[in-house]
């Protein structure tokens, strides 16, 4: 069963998912111009993943020992979560319209639901159902899925992978201790998750190949030029650092469902970060699409009890901790 570290309550869970959302959607528009100044898009996704295994690597170290104490775990998270959603969403966008590869890839909430339900056997509450159902739907009118649709099976099963990748991340982020043993730091986690997924990433992206004078010039946004080092920078420490660290420990203090639909909010974020900084303008369904998706994650995220009960039982979660299905069923811990 999993157990959780003392990182805050639901209030502050949902703020650090919120930041999360907010870093992850500024990927896109920071990656943009440095594509469409050359740079190949793996090796973009490659020096995202590199840059920030660097910044925690100090944090690897700190926590050594969690390669002997989990190595499914970390191998798992760097797989799935750093390596395998980036890889799969590139290459579902070569095939099919990047909106319709972006609604498959946020489909992960609803299967996030389904391993609770299915997996786990846990039951969920219908409000965090609906919730989910908002927000998928919302997202649709975000991205505009309707636009240039393409049935590529290739391209749409890439594209679920990549949405099966994010639930790894999602299940894999709310993994506590073992019977007996302390829970992993999630900053040791995600440390260790950044280097395996940049060893995978490695193979995949060949970063020998890359033109790396390109870091050294100037990319456009929106027709200003900006220093393609400062765009890394961003990659690096806010849409990807930033990001991992505070969406892991936001799942930590709500449960991967619940933080799963508020990840929605990336695309919403995404949108009006393009909006604003690339020139590419919202239409009427994008705003009520997003106005729908913040509907649906206030939901989903309020569906739960604020208050757990006062004691635990022998063999349950301790008191004040929940597990992922225990807050999507909304059942308490008996006293």
């Amino acid at each position: 069963m999993t157990s959780r570290r003392p990182f805050g309550g639901r209030g502050a869970g949902l703020g650090l998912a919120l930041v999360s959302a907010l870093a992850f959607g500024g990927s896109g528009v920071a990656a943009k111009p440095l594509i469409e100044a050359g740079l190949d898009p793996l090796h973009v996704v490659w020096l995202r993943a590199a840059g920030a295994a660097v910044v925690m690597l100090p944090l690897a170290w700190i926590h050594r020992d969690l390669p002997r104490r989990r190595p499914a775990l970390l191998l798992g998270f760097g797989l799935l979560a750093v390596a395998g959603v980036q890889a799969c969403y590139f290459a579902a966008i070569s095939r099919i319209p990047v909106g319709v590869a972006l609604l498959v890839e946020y489909l992960a909430p609803a299967l996030v639901l389904g391993w609770v339900r299915f997996v786990q056997r846990r039951p969920v509450t219908r409000a965090a159902a609906f919730g989910v159902v908002l927000a998928v739907g919302g997202l649709a009118c975000v991205v505009e899925v309707w636009a240039g649709l393409r049935f590529d099976v290739v391209g749409l099963l890439l594209a679920l992978g990549a949405a099966c990748c994010q639930v790894g991340y999602f299940v894999l982020s709310d993994q506590g201790g073992d019977a007996g043993d302390e829970a992993p730091h999630p900053l040791g986690v995600i440390a260790y998750g950044l280097l395996v997924g940049t060893a995978v990433l490695t193979v995949i992206a060949r970063p020998w190949s890359m033109e790396w004078s390109l870091l050294a010039g100037t990319a456009r946004m929106d027709g200003t030029p900006v220093a393609a080092f400062l765009l890394l920078g961003w990659i690096v420490l806010l849409a990807t650092a930033l990001a991992y660290v505070t969406g892991v420990v936001s799942v930590r203090r709500l449960s991967p469902a619940v933080a799963g639909v508020v990840a929605c909010l990336e695309a919403v974020v995404a949108t009006v970060l393009a909006w604003v900084l690339l020139g590419e303008h919202l239409s009427l369904p994008q705003i009520a699409g997003g106005v729908v998706v913040l509907l649906g994650a206030f939901i989903a995220q309020s569906s739960t009890p604020a208050a757990p009960s006062a004691g635990p039982v022998a063999g349950s979660a301790p008191a004040g901790k929940r597990t992922a299905g225990e807050e999507l069923s909304g059942a308490r811990d008996p006293a």
